[in-house]
Order: C-alpha cells, then sequence, then structure tokens
C-alpha cells in the first residue's frame, strides 16, 4: 500500500495542463486511511504482547477512527442517509441524521474491529471470514464502478484488492491444520481495514449486511460480554481428544450470582432454546449451580448439530459467512 501511494496521483503530476489542480483531498484521505489502519496494527500487536483490557479494545478503534472522521467532515460533511425502502413511509427518501451519523461511523469502527476478534479461536476462522467479507466488498465495488458513485468505490478497490490477496495467501497457512496463528493483530487489521472503505467509499450501511453473521454473534454475546451473566477469559470451544471433535465449551456459576436482569435474560434465551441449561444443587453448600453453553455462534452451531471436527466446523461458519 505504500508503494502505491503514488499511482492513483501519478497521471495528475504528468499532466502539463495547469488548469487541472492536484486532487489534494483524494490524497488526504488515502493517507489518513492508512494512517488509521496502521494506528489498529499497532493496537492488534499490543493486544496480543499485553493481552489488554476490553474497555481499551472499545477506546482505541474511536481513536484510530478520528483521522476518517475528520477527513470526511472536511472533504464531505454530508450526513444524509438514503432511507431504506421499508420505513420510507415514514421517515421519506433522505433522513439527515446530524451529529448522530458520525457517532454511527465512529462506532462502526469500533464493530468492525471487535466483530472479528470474539469470532475466533478455530483454525482458518478469522481468515477466512475476513477473506468472505473482503471478497463481497470486491464484487459490491465492480458492480457499483458503472454507478454515479464509481470514484468512490474505485477508492475502495485501491485497499480491497490488495487485502484479498494477501488473505488468501495467508489463509493457506492459516487453514486446519494451522502453521500460522493470525492473532489479534490481524484481526484488527482487518475491521480497520473494512472500516476505511466504508466510510471513504460511502457504503457504511451496505457494509453492516455483509456482517450479518458477526452481528448475531455480537448479539448472542452479549449477555456475557456486559457481564450480565458471568463470562470466562476464554469462550473456545472444548476439544474432545477421543473422539476428535470439538464440543461446547461451557461456563458455570451460582445461581445467587446473577441479578433480576440476568436471569431475565437467561429466561428469554432459554424459552427461545438458544442455549443448553443445566441446573445442579450443591446440597453440601446448599446452592444451586447454574451451567449454559458460552454463547457465542461457534458453541451455538455445535449445540445444533452436535461435536463436530475442526476443519468442518469453519467450512459451515464460512458457508454461513457467505450466505
Amino acid at each position: 500500500m505504500f508503494l502505491f501511494i503514488p499511482v492513483p496521483f501519478v497521471t495528475k503530476w504528468l499532466e502539463k495542463d495547469e488548469s487541472n489542480d492536484f486532487p489534494h483531498n483524494e490524497f488526504v484521505e488515502f493517507m489518513a486511511a492508512l494512517l488509521s489502519i496502521c494506528c489498529m496494527i499497532l493496537l492488534g500487536f499490543a493486544d496480543d504482547v499485553l493481552d489488554l483490557q476490553w474497555r481499551y479494545k472499545l477506546i482505541l478503534p474511536t481513536i484510530a477512527s478520528l483521522p476518517l472522521l475528520m477527513v470526511y467532515f472536511v472533504n464531505f460533511g454530508s450526513t444524509t442517509v438514503v432511507v431504506p425502502s421499508p420505513m420510507r413511509f415514514w421517515l421519506g427518501l433522505h433522513l439527515n441524521l446530524g451529529v448522530f451519523y458520525y457517532i454511527y461511523m465512529g462506532m462502526l469502527a469500533v464493530f468492525c474491529t471487535n466483530a472479528i476478534n470474539i469470532l475466533a479461536g478455530v483454525n482458518g476462522l478469522e481468515t477466512g471470514q475476513s477473506l468472505v467479507i473482503g471478497l463481497s466488498i470486491l464484487l459490491f465495488n465492480f458492480m457499483e464502478l458503472s454507478g454515479d458513485s464509481w470514484k468512490r468505490h474505485l477508492f475502495s478497490l485501491y485497499f480491497i484488492l490488495p487485502y484479498c490477496f494477501v488473505s488468501t495467501a495467508l489463509l493457506f497457512y492459516n487453514w486446519y491444520p494451522s502453521e500460522v496463528f493470525v492473532g489479534d493483530t490481524f484481526c484488527y487489521f482487518s475491521g480497520m481495514t473494512f472500516a476505511v472503505v466504508a466510510i471513504l467509499g460511502h457504503f457504511s450501511k451496505t457494509m453492516l449486511l455483509f456482517f450479518l453473521p458477526q452481528i448475531f454473534n455480537f448479539l448472542y454475546s452479549i449477555p456475557q460480554l456486559f457481564r450480565f451473566i458471568p463470562c470466562p477469559r476464554h469462550r473456545l470451544p472444548k476439544y474432545n481428544e477421543k473422539l476428535d471433535k470439538l464440543e461446547m465449551s461451557k461456563s458455570t456459576f451460582k445461581s445467587s450470582e446473577l441479578k433480576i436482569f440476568g436471569k431475565t435474560l437467561l429466561h428469554i434465551c432459554k424459552f427461545l432454546h438458544i442455549v443448553d441449561i443445566e441446573i445442579n444443587i450443591n446440597k453440601d453448600e446448599n446452592e444451586e449451580y447454574i451451567q449454559i453453553n458460552n454463547m457465542t455462534l461457534i458453541n451455538f452451531i455445535i449445540m445444533v448439530l452436535g461435536p463436530l471436527h475442526e476443519e468442518s466446523l469453519v467450512k459451515i461458519l464460512l458457508l454461513i459467512q457467505m450466505l
């Protein structure tokens, strides 16, 4: 990407017609995008080395997205969005969100970087889901090149094309049985790359369509992520050596540890049959213990389909991502 910096602008330098000014706004967009991506790579590396707490994982992507938001404010400043068809009867064709649009874009950067990171832990999954999202964006950009916003989608291609190629090479080594583990560094790098092209390419709403499995995983994980239900440090599936398959990992806690809201969420999940719940009473302690599967999409697939071989599990998850 650094070597590519002069390529989009070289024709302007070579042109002798002085009436064509150099596109400073496009150049600043490109540099701000690279700055944000580099910041997230640094954060990912720091997280892998220092094992940062969750609050820093929310604060630092917000800071890293500031160059993007400032460039968007200076170059465009438009906070009007096209309303989806089903809602136009109430809201009209366009809706001006004002400052909330910038809040939304900042939250998009935080979501993209962390959404891939929490749907992870199985060989090939982080790279595989990122590559599927990247190829989806690539196809979308090519489809939109014939439209009015072709320049925005061409800008997106500058980043997504090389991203897809390097991710394909990485997936070759990250596929089961993995020779290379990507860590948080790749997850944050991928998330910020997607946020960059979505914000500066003006398709931030469309980007969320490519993140539907990650959105489901995040919503499903909310009770544990926000500590309404006790959450262990790691929620990866459990390896059964005898079967050579992965089983649901589980979290065990006392019933007395749950507050009213946590109990309500647990009852809702039980009613919807989206968690596996076991209740045991310890007579010695006179305590009721609750055991549930850790609330991730990976464990949910295992709950529905039963224990799976790791490679089979990854293929199912990537098929869901493709669909």
